[in-house]
């Protein structure tokens, strides 16, 4: 069978009914939808709008968050028809085992610990800084720099983004439902925030802001520092910035706001009716969130000229600009709920692909130990959330947008082929939802993210090779002679 034998899909589901392996069956579709909007609507929508604008496409990045809906858009049609055939935790890493291969597999759940764990530390990074600027705004409590360090290191590290990684570890250990009723809580101020700042932004808009729609190649935007050049231009095709190129390099510089839908379809083995009802999440939470992120970009380009648009805090700033100080504040207090939930869902995600891959047997066994009282797979989440800690408190990480994004990519690519090769394999499975015009559309989706994947720097590409070129190694060493096929074998 070597490094591409595959775990039927029954198999997958029989391991769900094993009672030390077997999660909880308590989310709906309302419940799935609630977690993809909490885990996209956050950096993205508050924080990408900015240099996106400023530094790429300027009011044109409306047109870059339509163009990454787009690409999630068929991504999302994978992974509906994969969630609905398999409905088991791991996403695209068990996706992959039932179509793909181990090998596959295993490098796709190697790449999603780079996108969801780093993902939740950098998070917590930034989370701490907004915390501590409200706390200063709204209560006059000036935290002592020392506690959240924006460049943590080992000598100097960041404690309040450690703290919040355990107290949200702790939730997620109490249960997946009570997780759910927390990001609900959480996902109703953010939704109130970002509507209070469409319907109050509309006011300050004026339209000569949007004039150039599409700023001629080359102008020189809000920053002084040119952004990296992407793969494309390396590789000699004349794109630059702004223009027509700008606005799909700045699709694939906001393709991180998008990140977290796919994240549903991990939590497929807890939902009671998985068939119906991920797709519902998948589809649910990405057609919200793709209108609020439009309509967000053009308020807040309408409000201030991209080239004068702050790329730091470009909401807050743009309402601080025309007196709003109010507005400002509620968007500081929508930044700071919103990335309490990207992150607890971050990890909820994270942990739910190595559980999987525990399960499986490709990392220690112990790990998937599941607690007969929460009905989580507590083990993983607690060693999970002090990793995340820890890396979070010491850690320095740079562009990690890019690195995140180009791992998710990558993933989608890998569904994508997956839908087609399980078509043709297993067609007597049978699939509550069928992604329509079937080779056609999974190919697409494949090209889409590998076109978008080419607009990110070229050292992003360096560094997912070293990661992947790591995690082979390490499946070589441990995962492929004891995973269970092999023990089968």
């Amino acid at each position: 069978m070597g490094i591409f034998r595959t775990k039927s899909v029954e198999d997958a589901i029989a391991t769900t009914d094993e009672p030390e392996h077997r999660l909880r069956k308590t989310l709906s579709a309302w419940d799935l939808t609630v977690f993809g909007v909490g885990v996209i609507i956050g950096t993205g929508i508050f924080v990408l709008t900015g240099e996106a604008a400023g530094t790429r496409a300027g009011p044109a990045v409306a047109l870059s968050f339509v163009v990454s809906g787009i690409v999630c858009a068929l991504a999302a049609l994978c992974y509906a028809e994969f969630a609905s055939t398999v409905p088991v935790a791991g996403s695209a890493y068990t996706f992959s085992y039932a179509s793909l291969g181990e090998v596959v597999a295993w490098i796709i759940g190697w790449d999603l610990i780079l996108e969801l764990a780093l993902g939740a530390s950098t998070v917590a990074v930034g989370w701490s800084s907004y915390a501590a600027d409200l706390l200063s705004v709204t209560l006059g409590l000036d935290l002592p720099p020392w506690l959240y360090s924006t460049d943590p290191s080992p000598t100097n590290p960041n404690l309040i983004a450690a703290a919040v990684i355990l107290v949200l570890t702790a939730v997620l250990c109490v249960g997946t439902k009570t997780s759910a009723r927390v990001n609900a809580v959480v996902v109703g101020i953010k939704l109130l925030v970002v509507g209070i700042v469409i319907v109050a932004g509309l006011f300050f808009v004026q339209r000569d802001n949007w004039s150039p729609f599409v700023p001629p190649t080359g102008s020189a935007g809000a920053s002084s520092t040119p952004a990296d050049p992407s793969l494309w231009e390396d590789l000699g095709v004349p794109l630059g910035t702004f223009g027509i190129g700008g606005v799909f390099t700045a699709a694939a510089l906001v393709f991180f706001a998008f990140i977290g839908f796919d994240i549903v379809a991990t939590a497929a083995e807890e939902t009671r009716n998985p068939q119906r009802d991920v797709p519902r999440g998948i589809f649910g939470s990405l057609a919200i969130c793709t209108g609020l992120y439009v309509l967000v970009s053009l308020v807040v380009t309408g409000m201030v000229s991209y080239e004068q648009i702050s790329v730091e805090a470009p909401l807050a700033n743009a309402f601080r600009s025309v007196g709003a100080e109010v507005v400002a504040t509620l968007i500081s207090v929508g930044t700071v709920a919103g990335l309490l939930t990207v992150m607890m869902i971050l990890m909820l995600g994270q942990n739910r692909v190595l559980f999987a891959m525990s399960r499986d047997r490709l990392i220690p066994a112990w790990f998937s130990k599941v607690n007969e009282r929460s009905g989580v797979p507590t083990r993983i989440t607690a060693v999970t959330g002090v990793v995340v800690a820890v890396v979070a408190a010491v850690t320095p990480i740079s562009e990690l947008a890019e690195m995140v994004n180009i791992g998710t990519l990558f993933a989608f690519v890998l569904v994508s082929i997956g839908v087609v090769v399980l078509r043709r394999t297993r067609p007597d499975l049978p699939r509550a939802f069928r992604m329509p015009w079937v080779p056609v559309l999974p190919i697409l989706s494949a090209v889409a993210a590998l076109v978008l994947m080419g607009f990110l720097p070229a050292i992003s590409w360096i560094r997912l090779g070293i990661w992947m070129a790591v995690g082979v190694l390490v499946y070589l060493a441990y995962g492929y002679r004891h995973s269970r096929l092999a023990k089968r074998s």
